[in-house]
């Protein structure tokens, strides 16, 4: 039988900065993706941004790791030649109700360690993009755009250049607990496999908890279950309306149907939040509801014509109406999974972290497998 010293499954963004890390330190690591290439789920159906850290609690992972993240992105596209903008962003408020939630963004950005934060007068805002008419906004300055597809080749690469190996077209189909370690079976290329490993790590994004009931885990008993929630993109037709990102105050399971820049300064709106029970990535929304949604803070959409783009699917932990819910990646030892590390509910900001995630595991396997 095959065998291999540290596994990681799902070579999403994730999962290859993860393999990109943990192939420096360590020799036999294999990166399995179900798919022909690798990122072909949410790591290319978002909204290529690269957040600042201002909408999570202080302490949470997804605030620390984002923000870690943020600062390690700019350092890799700069070095590496992968293409951004460091675009800045502004977060409006129509009514008095959304300026008290804006005062609390701010703080929790500040409470994060995000920098350059400054709220925005009416004058200021139209100063800086003059079709957005609110009279108070939120600009975090280290919010801005990059091509996922060349950020994920850049993994992969590093990843190849420490030895580690991709099989893609490899899918797992159970994984058993071994005395030293575990066993996997799939198939790959059409054909059944089975492999040893010392170590599992489980970057399966939409399926991460498939992967983690692979290996005996109850995943509603943990709180594990993923929630399948989609969204959809319009892009907006003619001269661009804006320069920077354009955000309102977020509601419910997305951050707010907002208008993002692409590298070519062409504009997308999107995207909204909507679960679903299967996946697919057909545009399903209709026009209306992104037109009516925008028109309140930049009216000048109603001129423009807007058509379906794309869409996305966020693994999300939290359901319908449950509060905020914080990334999952720990290490399974307290349930007899030692050498097992579960990435669950790795949704937006984690493009952003991808980098400061994939140390984050490297550390957990330094210090708490390796030891």
């Amino acid at each position: 039988m095959e065998s291999a010293n540290i596994i990681v499954i799902g070579a999403g963004v994730v999962g290859l900065a993860v393999a990109a890390k943990i192939s420096e330190k360590n020799e036999d690591v294999y990166l399995f993706e179900k798919n022909p290439r690798y990122g072909q789920e949410t790591s290319s159906h978002n909204s290529c941004v690269i957040h600042s850290g201002i909408h999570y609690p202080k302490n949470t992972l997804k605030a620390i790791l984002c923000v870690k993240g943020n600062r390690m992105l700019y350092e890799l596209c700069s070095k590496y030649g992968i293409p951004y903008k460091r675009l800045g962003k502004l977060t409006v408020a129509i009514t008095e109700e959304e300026s008290d939630e804006l005062e609390k963004l701010m703080q929790m950005g500040i409470d994060n360690g995000v920098e350059g934060l400054r709220m925005l007068d009416g004058k200021q805002i139209r100063e800086m993009e003059p079709n957005v008419v609110v009279e108070k906004a939120l600009l975090s300055p280290s919010t801005g755009i990059l091509e996922p597809d060349e950020l994920m080749n850049h993994f992969h690469a590093q990843m190849r250049k420490n030895n580690a190996v991709l099989a893609t077209d490899t899918e797992a189909a159970g994984i058993k607990k071994l005395k030293d370690g575990y066993e996997i079976v799939g198939t790959s290329v059409g054909e059944k496999f089975q492999i040893t490993t010392k170590v599992v790590i489980n970057c399966a994004g939409l399926y991460s908890d498939k992967v983690a009931a692979m290996a005996g885990l109850d995943t509603d008993k943990l709180g594990y279950r993923i929630h399948v929630c989609k969204g959809d993109y319009f892009r907006v037709s003619g001269k661009p309306l804006v320069k920077k990102l354009v955000y309102p105050v977020p509601k419910g399971a997305g951050l707010g149907i907002h208008l993002t820049p692409d590298l070519t300064g062409s504009i997308r709106l999107g995207p909204n939040a909507y679960y679903v029970d299967k996946i697919d990535y057909n545009v399903e929304s209709e026009e209306k509801e992104f037109r009516e949604d925008v028109v309140r803070f930049v009216p000048k959409i109603s001129e423009h014509e807007i058509r379906p783009d794309s869409s996305g699917i966020r693994p999300k932990l939290q359901g319908p109406n449950d509060p905020f819910r914080d990334f999952i990646i720990r290490h399974e030892a307290d349930k007899n999974l030692y050498g097992f590390i579960n990435l669950v509910g790795i949704e937006s900001p984690g493009l952003t972290a991808a980098p400061a995630i994939a140390e984050f595991v490297s550390e957990i396997v330094e210090s708490e497998i390796k030891k």
